[in-house]
């Protein structure tokens, strides 16, 4: 459907880190037609009036997850209450695409995916139709199945490639030189198809403290790969490195960058630490390395959050605790059945292993510093909970010396399986984050929205930077952090056709009051499939609001409502569109 538009009256800022400027902004056919002083109404024209609002490219989310739950949730809210346009997926090496003919194999990387970004697994399953085999036919399936209100870009992740070229060896081993040719000509396919780049990591253990397979491939792998890669120049290369649970990331990246530094391509490596446990850990000289890939001149761009992520702690969600190598806890969070879990619980025999594994934790867990673990929320409202106390003062508060894990047993049988936990996560430099937003080799806004919903909502992210570091304070100025947020993002990611409010761009567009927006508080929203006809909750947000939220110049949030239109795109429509008739 063609819209014409007319935005009367607003401050437009561009995406492009430029001051503000009184502007109007016509939209016809999904571009941006003109942008100057007091156009008049041609025809039928819609006129919104702007007076007192910004008139900005529409958000850029750098980091989701909504690869399964784009399936189940379509309309995406509350995405374009806060101006989002334009989604990123695939992240992590995670995805589902290409698919090996097995159905063990493609099980295996559903799990995968599921374990590591918290979500349900049953819809994976239920709600997907999987009638793909290569990445090409996935992006034709999302196309053919799905309409979308906001545009949907994705990585090709490593474990799917790997899983699809080696079946389950892919969990086990090193691949071999035939099986690396079959890769690479994947990930061609792949990027040919649509995708925008590859995706890898080397952060993450299961709950059996196995990793992901993307761990065990090898330098040959990698620069086979990266060699694909360096055909497709416009694409990038996201890689995860571990600056959590075992604080690898000084050497993961030593030995990255060789294999990166003289590539055509750009690469984001995620992420520089910025938290007080983190930067105790070992891991500070990244900063310094940052530093040293600009001097260098090396195409290597860091990826950051300004928010402190994974703050919830569930005892239905394995992930924390595998990741703390907690693999006793684990192993309660994996149980869906509650009177076993209770049991569990109060059964010496797990207590004993509970202790076992207690005491076996990583030396840099968090679960080693109880006066980081907060007792948020008890189920039953029974206590010690609440924000001001942590898990210290439960220990403290017993008169029998009992060990912390059965302190924490005790702590959920008396407060239901229910509760919540959370990490105080302290930043260490806010001037670290702010000197960040304003370096070029430097990527923002990694929310994780759409994984963990049950630990975190990064949904509005963005909008917590534009109120906490341009609104509330002098951190940046209004337009860097939208350039942040937009035209910085386009830039790297290669779309060329938004982040932009110019004449000829595509008409996403966000338009808003600096006064009325807000990061809204998290709310359960019970809207998750639990594949037996149920629903399981995920933390979301009322809209921020936005005045309106434009896609390809079509309104899908306006009046502080969903509009119910659905003109976002599938995986670079438009680029690969150009990019199949150019080869022609």
């Amino acid at each position: 459907m063609s819209y014409n538009i007319l935005i009367k009256g607003g401050h437009v800022i561009d995406g492009q880190n430029k001051a503000p400027f009184k502007a109007d902004v016509r939209v016809s056919g999904g571009k941006i037609v003109k942008v100057a002083e007091n156009l008049e109404r041609e025809g039928v024209e819609r006129v919104v009036d702007a007076t007192d609002c910004y008139v900005t490219p529409g958000f850029i989310e750098t980091h989701n997850h909504y690869d399964a739950p784009m399936w189940w949730m379509p309309n995406m809210f509350p995405l374009p209450g806060y101006g989002i346009t334009t989604t990123i997926n695939g992240n992590c090496g995670f995805g589902a695409a290409p698919v090996h003919e097995t159905t063990e194999a493609k099980n295996e990387a559903i799990k995968i995916f599921s374990f590591f970004e918290d979500i349900p697994l049953e819809p994976f399953h239920t709600q997907l139709p999987w009638d793909w085999k290569t990445w090409g036919d996935y992006r034709e399936s999302m196309q053919r199945h799905l309409k979308v209100p906001i545009n949907f870009e994705f990585f090709c992740g490593h474990q799917a490639l790997r899983l699809a070229a080696m079946g389950m060896d892919a969990t086990k081993r090193p691949a071999t030189d035939e099986e690396i040719a079959t890769m690479s000509d994947m990930l061609r396919e792949a990027l040919q198809s649509g995708a925008i780049g590859f995706s890898s990591n080397t952060l993450d253990y299961d709950a059996e403290g196995n990793p992901v397979p993307s761990l065990l491939a090898d330098d040959r792998e990698f620069s086979a790969l990266f060699d694909v890669l360096d055909e497709f120049p416009d694409k990038t290369f996201e890689i995860i490195i571990s600056t959590f649970q075992r604080f690898t990331g000084v050497e993961d990246m030593e030995r990255m960058v060789p294999m990166l530094k003289d590539r055509k391509f750009k690469t984001q490596w995620a992420g520089v630490p910025f938290l007080k446990y983190q930067m105790s850990r070992g891991i500070r000289p990244l900063i310094d390395e940052h530093e040293r890939y600009k001097r260098e001149g090396w195409p290597l761009y860091t990826g950051f959050t300004h928010v402190p992520p994974a703050t919830m702690i569930n005892f239905n969600s394995p992930l924390v605790f595998a990741q703390n190598n907690l693999l006793a806890w684990a192993e309660i969070a994996k149980e869906t059945n509650v009177t076993k879990k209770l049991e569990l619980l109060q059964s010496e025999e797990w207590r004993a292993r509970a202790r076992e594994t207690w005491d076996d934790m990583y030396p840099q867990a968090s679960f080693r510093r109880p006066e980081s673990i907060i007792m948020r929320d008890s189920q039953y409202r029974v206590g010690p909970y609440g924000s001001d106390v942590t898990f210290q003062d439960v220990i403290d508060a017993r008169s029998d010396n009992a060990h912390p894990s059965d302190a924490l047993a005790d702590w959920v049988l008396e407060n239901g399986v229910g509760s919540t936990l959370g990490f105080n996560m302290e930043i260490e430099s806010l001037q670290q984050i702010i000197d960040l937003f304003k370096d070029e080799h430097a990527l923002g806004n990694i929310s994780d929205s759409g994984a963990h919903a049950q630990m975190l909502c990064g949904i509005g992210d963005h909008i917590d930077m534009i109120n906490t570091f341009a609104r509330d304070n002098d951190y940046l100025t209004i337009e860097e952090a939208i350039y942040n947020l937009t035209g910085k993002l386009a830039n790297f990611f290669g779309l060329t056709d938004r982040g932009h409010i110019a004449e000829g761009k595509t008409a996403d567009i966000a338009i808003w009051n600096i006064d009325e927006i807000e990061r809204r508080p998290m709310i359960k929203e019970f809207d998750v499939p639990d594949g037996s006809g149920g629903r399981g909750y995920r933390y979301t947000r009322d809209a921020a609001p936005m005045r309106m939220t434009l896609v390809h110049g079509e309104p899908v949030f306006d009046g502080g409502t969903f509009t119910g239109s659905y003109p976002g795109r599938i995986a670079g429509f438009e680029t690969h569109e150009a990019f199949a008739q150019a080869a022609e």
